[in-house]
């Protein structure tokens, strides 16, 4: 019983400390029991990214309602990563590095990317001489497919191709998908 108190104070004061830093893009800010390879809640992957579900979220400098509005996201499907996990909240950061609380009910487990790149050409096949299918400006959120060691398949505006992981923002550099 006392190793159960101890592990939801450790939790506790972790949350307490990431509420109260600025943005999560720089680790050293965010407490070790936020940094865990699992989520203390979920037991999921940490960090992760995710999509949000809905067109508007608030965002809050904690986790609960009482805690303040920072701003509120208003793109839906926006990827974001999550960082923290603490009841139905989920600390999450977006491509910019800001971030806040998010209540899990907003987060969809759905993959999508931002194109980080202006006129990122998708291609046929994952190589760079592989036909161009579209030209994707700088900021389009698609949908995320397989995705091998260096390139990542995509779906956006009915088209489909593969595009270098370098210019996406919402996988991984080491991550694979079927």
């Amino acid at each position: 019983m006392l190793a159960g108190r101890i592990k939801a104070s450790v939790i506790g004061l972790a949350v307490a400390l990431c509420g109260a830093t600025g943005s999560v893009a720089d680790n050293s800010a965010v407490p070790v029991a936020v940094q865990a390879d699992r989520g203390p809640v979920t037991n999921l992957p940490m960090p992760r990214f995710v999509s949000l579900k809905a067109n508007e979220a608030n965002v809050r400098r904690g986790p609960s309602l009482s805690h303040r509005i920072d701003w509120v996201f208003q793109r839906r499907d926006m990827p974001l990563r999550v960082v923290g996990e603490y009841g139905h909240w989920r600390r999450v950061v977006d491509r910019d590095g800001l971030g806040g609380w998010v209540h899990y009910s907003l987060l969809s487990g759905n993959r999508t990317v931002i194109v980080d790149e202006d006129l990122l050409a998708i291609r046929s096949q994952p190589n760079d001489t592989a036909t161009e299918v579209a030209m994707l400006e700088l900021g389009v959120v698609a949908d995320l497919g397989e995705c091998g060691p260096t390139w990542c398949r995509l779906r956006a505006a009915g088209y489909r191709g593969w595009a270098p992981k370098t210019a996406l923002f919402g996988v991984a550099p080491d991550e694979l998908r079927d």
